[in-house]
């Protein structure tokens, strides 16, 4: 657990700060739009939203967060990479700051508020070992309640129909790229029957081409968020987007840290 300072949080990520935060290629002149499965407009959603954050090595970034219900109203789920990673060698870990959570945001607007992130909590072993994926999940406590949440559960099999939600800031296939929902300003999704990661380890994905800014984003299956998308992997020369699932043994016990502050 992590306490953060909240003090001009929401001040300091202006519209321009925001715009200027890199995004992927654009798309060769006269390339149409492509929408499917891997990789789609999401709705507008007072759940999901775009989390901002300055990173260990002070750069501005952003991941994907939701808000989930809870004793609180104020928690929402996200990446563990999105509040705390180590260098390129797996040294010098550090938190992130100035973390902002903004449901719903869209093309810079924030319809439903913003909220400045006053506790980050991960597992230790996030903590101290960030190749350890399946602890590659945080939950954050926000400075004021929400009247949106999403449900979430633990324990449930991996491997049920679900959607991937996410702010992607690039894509990799040219029918995607520099559209709204692949430059991060609008929510993209994704959706079918995740496979479990090559490695064995509790990771499981679809077929999806949102890329960085995506992390954090929410596994949606019969109507709960039953895990988040944190990394890429293939799987027989496709593309898929994955992370873990949620557990009884990793997440319920940070999930009942974060409801109870």
């Amino acid at each position: 657990m992590h306490d953060l300072s909240t003090d001009g949080v929401a001040a300091y990520w202006t519209p321009e700060r925001i715009a200027a935060m890199p995004t992927g290629p654009s798309a060769p002149p006269g390339t149409q739009p492509v929408d499917g499965p891997d990789g789609a407009p999401g709705p507008v959603s007072k759940t999901i939203g775009r989390l901002f954050f300055v990173d260990r090595d002070g750069e501005d970034s952003s991941c994907t967060a939701t808000l989930v219900v809870s004793a609180n109203r104020r928690t929402a789920v996200t990446g563990g990479h999105c509040v705390h990673t180590a260098n390129l060698i797996g040294q010098d870990p550090k938190w992130h700051e100035k973390l902002l959570f903004v449901p719903g945001f869209r093309d810079g607007a924030r319809p439903f508020g913003e909220f400045a992130v006053s506790r980050v909590v991960v597992n230790r072993m996030w903590i101290t070992d960030d190749q350890q994926s399946e602890y590659d999940q945080a939950f954050l406590v926000l400075d004021k309640p929400s009247n949106a949440s999403e449900n979430i559960a633990f324990g449930r099999p991996g491997d049920r129909p679900a959607h991937e939600y996410g702010y992607p800031r690039a894509a990799g296939q040219p029918g995607h790229q520099g559209r709204p929902e692949f430059t991060g300003q609008r929510l993209a999704r994704c959706w079918g029957t995740p496979t479990l990661h090559p490695g064995g380890e509790n990771l499981w994905g679809v077929p999806c081409d949102m890329g960085g800014g995506s992390s954090g984003g929410p596994r949606i299956s019969g109507n709960a968020v039953v895990g988040v998308n944190t990394q890429s992997f293939r799987l027989a020369g496709v593309r898929h987007l994955g992370g873990p699932q949620f557990s009884w043994m990793i997440t319920a016990p940070l999930f009942q840290k974060a409801q109870r502050s």
